[in-house]
């Protein structure tokens, strides 16, 4: 071993107090890392715990299992730049293409399901999966969260009525995909959406506290006004935008109309939910980052897919 490494290895663990001599001993004692034990390989693969008998209910499984592996993956990418005080016009562009080019995997992989299922296999072992919708991805909620203000994310029905002042419990109650799961008429919430809110709401409040001021949309307008003008900069941001609100929207939307419009005919979603005016794009019309798009764009935001 070279004197430099030593020397780095001494400063690395006395900035710790630690011992390095105790540290290079554990080394003699330790095993070869390899592959299987690193990916954690057999543990990934005891996962899939099926609710039938079903081949095809594996494939979904392991379908939405992926999609939250890459949701971790993107907040990871968030995450840097929310705690990241330097912000450089390089560092936002190049994380904010890293994060767009995730869901353009997760827009093209819909394919897998909607070709890669057997349509009579998926018609009977999704019902054993009431009240479960796909809408409780609470790591997509929080990609959501984290990446514009709040206010971008009420439902358009109540979007006028309620901005920056308004308290976070009467923001949360009017966010667009409680649509999915409440009568606003009523009040009166499934069980989808109670049992959603008892497992993640306490999380969701401690996470949007800190992503308030921290999430892509703020940290954008923050920057200098060089940056914001940066052509290459807002191009990222314009992509990642269509690509989760319109893109990846669809592709899902069109999945689920191939499962569930069945002879013309709507099926319900597991979860009891309006799926088509929850999901499609043009209804609710989400967007991240609304002042870098035109009016003309906004009113005809999802109509052109």
């Amino acid at each position: 071993m070279s004197s430099k490494i030593t020397n780095q290895l001494k400063e690395k663990y006395e900035a710790i107090d630690q011992d390095v001599e105790a540290h290079l001993e554990g080394l003699l004692h330790s095993k070869p890392i390899n592959y299987w034990d690193y990916i954690q390989t057999d543990a990934l693969l005891s996962l899939q715990v099926q609710r039938t008998v079903f081949p095809d209910e594996k494939v979904f499984i392991m379908y939405h299992q992926i999609s939250e592996l890459l949701f971790k993956m993107i907040l990871s990418e968030i995450e840097q730049v929310a705690k990241n005080d330097k912000l450089t016009t390089e560092v936002f562009t190049d994380k904010i293409m890293r994060i767009s080019r995730y869901f353009d995997v997760l827009t093209s992989s819909f394919s897998i399901m909607k070709d890669g299922m057997d349509l009579d296999q998926y018609n009977k072992f999704r019902t054993t999966l009431t009240p479960a919708s796909g809408f409780q991805s609470a790591q997509y909620r929080k990609i959501e969260f984290a990446s514009t203000e709040l206010n971008n994310l009420i439902d358009k029905r109540f979007r006028d009525s309620i901005d920056s002042n308004s308290s976070y419990e009467h923001a949360f109650e009017h966010l667009y995909w409680q649509a999915a799961g409440k009568d606003y008429k009523t009040g009166k919430k499934t069980y989808t959406l109670s049992a959603f809110e008892e497992r993640y709401k306490d999380e969701f409040i401690r996470f949007t506290k800190f992503y308030k001021n921290n999430n892509l949309w703020t940290k954008f307008k923050a920057l200098p006004k060089s940056a914001q003008s940066n052509k290459e900069l807002i191009n990222a941001m314009r992509h990642y935008d269509y690509t989760v609100n319109i893109k990846w929207v669809m592709a899902h939307y069109n999945t689920a109309n191939h499962y569930l419009n069945i002879n013309g005919k709507t099926a319900e979603a597991t979860g009891g939910s309006e799926w088509v005016k929850y999901m499609h794009p043009k209804y609710q019309k989400r967007i991240f980052f609304p002042d870098l798009w035109t009016e003309k764009e906004k009113e005809t935001w999802g109509t052109d897919i």
